[in-house]
């Protein structure tokens, strides 16, 4: 299986700002060409696109295409289990919205805290044991957003476990919340394949500080910038794939471009990849395109009225204006 799967959370849209709206045409073009170039794993899930996306699949994928041409990835939604009988009742809708037998790959989704105490409540794990026994299920695993601590301990529990799914990027590696790098570890530790969610960030990677994208140039010059965060998260020993929520066909071109023939990072690759890359710069820029810049403090001092630690939070800010946007 080649390293790139198609995620189907950011399809294309036919009329901007409703999930619901996908277009369908478009997409079709995009999950033909992305098998034509020999790439297999399609990823969706029960409430993408507003909880679309699953039929979205069964349109533009299972009913145009033979079932052995593809893999098919979705997900058990852990966050909606409520009553006995959920599990059963959502998984039996998921194949019908599919329009498959079976799935390739299917994952307990989101395991956190919160979430793994209702996967243990409902035996979750139990569950999706059954369907693969009885052939509904090939692969059995979950997607993580939390401590290594925490997942170290779920796949303790559960070795029966057969893949994980870690949000892994160059950006976050080492990020204290995210704990990509710890997680990962943990993975290996346990023999457990991991399939990469986020290499690109939700898109952030694809636009880098203008330092980072000149260095990044300078080396592959026909690369894009979020070819070097997918092929980051390629190039880890125990990847079996790494999903992009590709939302155009240029983009679909763009990853099947240079991952038809992978080759992982080099050392003057994974040089470049840390070299004069300023991590909180990119963090700041990412959320100031959401959030504001500092400089546009007015000064009021409200939100210092507000706060419980009573920070300097005007003067906190013009620190943040001064460092981050007379950055080169």
């Amino acid at each position: 299986m080649r390293k790139l799967g198609f995620g189907c959370m950011r399809l294309p849209l036919a009329e901007a700002g409703n999930f619901k709206a996908v277009d369908i045409a478009e997409v079709e073009r995009m999950v033909d060409t992305f098998l034509e170039r020999g790439f297999t794993y399609f990823d969706t899930a029960y409430m993408y696109h507003d909880f679309h996306s699953e039929y979205v699949v069964r349109e533009a994928l299972v009913e145009r295409h033979p079932r052995n041409s593809f893999t098919l990835a979705t997900k058990l939604p852990t966050m909606f289990l409520k009553s006995e009988g959920d599990q059963e009742r959502i998984f039996a809708e998921q194949l019908s919205k599919c329009g498959v037998d079976y799935f390739d790959y299917y994952l307990l989704h989101n395991l956190n805290t919160a979430n793994y105490r209702t996967v243990e409540r409902f035996d979750s794990f139990a569950f999706a044991a059954r369907m693969k026994a009885e052939g509904r299920i090939r692969h059995v695993g979950f997607s993580f957003h939390d401590s290594a601590e925490l997942l170290d301990e779920i796949l303790a529990a559960h070795p029966e476990t057969e893949f994980v799914q870690l949000q892994i990027n160059y950006l976050d590696w080492d990020n204290p919340s995210i704990q990509s790098h710890r997680c990962y570890d943990v993975a290996r530790r346990h023999g457990k394949p991991i399939v990469v969610m986020e290499p690109v960030k939700g898109g952030s990677l694809a636009t880098v500080p203008p330092a980072a994208e000149r260095l990044f140039r300078t080396v592959h010059p026909d690369l894009s910038p979020a070819s070097w965060a997918i092929r980051y998260a390629a190039s880890l020993d125990g990847v079996i794939t790494v999903l992009s929520g590709m939302s155009s066909m240029a983009q679909l071109l763009d990853n099947t471009d240079y991952m038809h023939d992978f080759r992982p990072l080099d050392d003057a690759d994974r040089q470049s990849v840390n070299h004069l890359f300023s991590i909180q710069q990119t963090y700041y820029d990412n959320l100031a395109q959401t959030h504001g810049r500092a400089s546009e403090c007015i000064g009021c001092r409200k939100c210092e009225r507000s706060c419980p630690q009573h920070l300097p939070i005007v003067d906190d800010l013009k620190r943040v204006a001064a460092t981050f946007e007379t950055a080169g």
